[in-house]
């Protein structure tokens, strides 16, 4: 199958395309290399999949291009049978600071996709929505029909594009799904990420940060078990015009994680504390049932699993990923 995935250069993106590409299909890939962190992380990405491609009945194409410019999102959607809209502006706190390139690259940029498939013979569209669209917990878990009041620019973007790729699939007769992740963590993970800090500073003998008192939440899943879930929406038919959490086990106090993290590399270390921010989400729980459901997603990984196994990964890969996560 002909895949278009958007920013799959990124953490996601690449391990969703990697894994299309070891499965024989034709993938391409459409990212603008945005320096949010360091772009060589990106470019070991783009180099694993070229490497994938060269082993696998399948192909790889990397072109360097904006979702918001129409007539790159033309040529390359015209080309795709199947998308997984995965190219996005991330992170709860620069939104706040820049609410306008958010609504420009996560809505616009989204419309712009959207226009352009129900013009072409597009099987569907995987969109990469967020755990960041409920807001405040009413209750916990959150399900599908919790309400969704975010509280940040960030999760206000993505929930504004989720809802016109559901009205899309009504009006349109658009196959869209939106994959509502919770804090996905894995190999090549973005550095500047709860989980990757604690693990660099623990390996260079530094205390882990923890901002506020720690005793927040937070439902981390395992890149794999993210790729799963996207890569059964190639077959199943039964989520058209839905959102779906895609979420882990459980969850964590933050605390928690970072005492699990330290004791895993250096148990000597002690806690450094510093302020929260206020845009940052206070709890988050996934219910996978929907998933469990439409999918037949089950989780894999628990937190500890999940993190002993990128501690391992960032062993193996620790001269190369290291200083770019420091660095950023």
């Amino acid at each position: 199958m002909q895949i278009l995935v958007t920013g799959g250069a990124g953490f996601i993106g690449g391990n969703i395309s990697q894994q299309l590409v070891a499965q024989g299909h034709d993938v391409t890939v459409v990212d603008m290399m945005h320096p949010y962190y360091d772009l060589s992380i990106k470019r070991h990405t783009i180099e694993a999949c070229r490497e994938t491609a060269t082993g696998s009945d399948g192909s790889y194409e990397f072109v360097e291009g904006d979702v918001r410019d129409e007539a790159t999102v033309e040529t390359l959607v015209g080309e795709a049978e199947f998308i997984y809209h995965q190219a996005g502006r991330a992170g709860v706190r620069d939104s706040v600071a820049e609410p306008r390139v958010y609504d420009e690259v996560n809505v616009e940029g989204t419309l712009n996709i959207l226009d352009t498939a129900r013009e072409n013979d597009v099987k569907r569209i995987v969109y990469a929505s967020s755990s960041s669209v409920y807001g405040k917990p009413e209750y916990l878990p959150y399900d599908e029909q919790h309400p969704t009041t975010p509280v940040s620019p960030y999760g206000a973007s993505k929930l504004a594009a989720e809802r016109y790729g559901c009205s899309y699939s009504e009006v349109y007769d658009l196959s869209f799904v939106a994959l509502r992740y919770f804090t996905v963590y894995g190999p090549r993970m973005r550095p500047n990420m709860a989980i990757t800090n604690f693990v660099s500073r623990c390996m260079n003998g530094e205390s882990p940060v923890i901002y506020g008192d720690g005793t927040q939440t937070r439902d981390f899943t395992y890149i794999d078990d993210v790729v799963s879930a996207n890569l059964a929406l190639l077959e199943t038919d039964v989520a058209d015009g839905e959102a779906v959490n895609i979420g882990s086990t459980d969850n964590i106090e933050i605390r928690e994680l970072a005492g699990a993290i330290r004791d895993e590399v250096d148990p000597e270390l002690e806690f450094e504390f510093d302020d929260r921010h206020a845009a940052d989400a206070e709890h988050t729980h996934a219910s996978v049932d929907r998933a469990r459901d439409r999918l037949d997603y089950e989780p894999t990984y628990d937190i500890r699993e999940g993190v002993a196994q990128f501690i391992d990964w960032y062993r193996a890969n620790r001269e190369w990923y290291e200083p770019l996560v420091r660095a950023s």
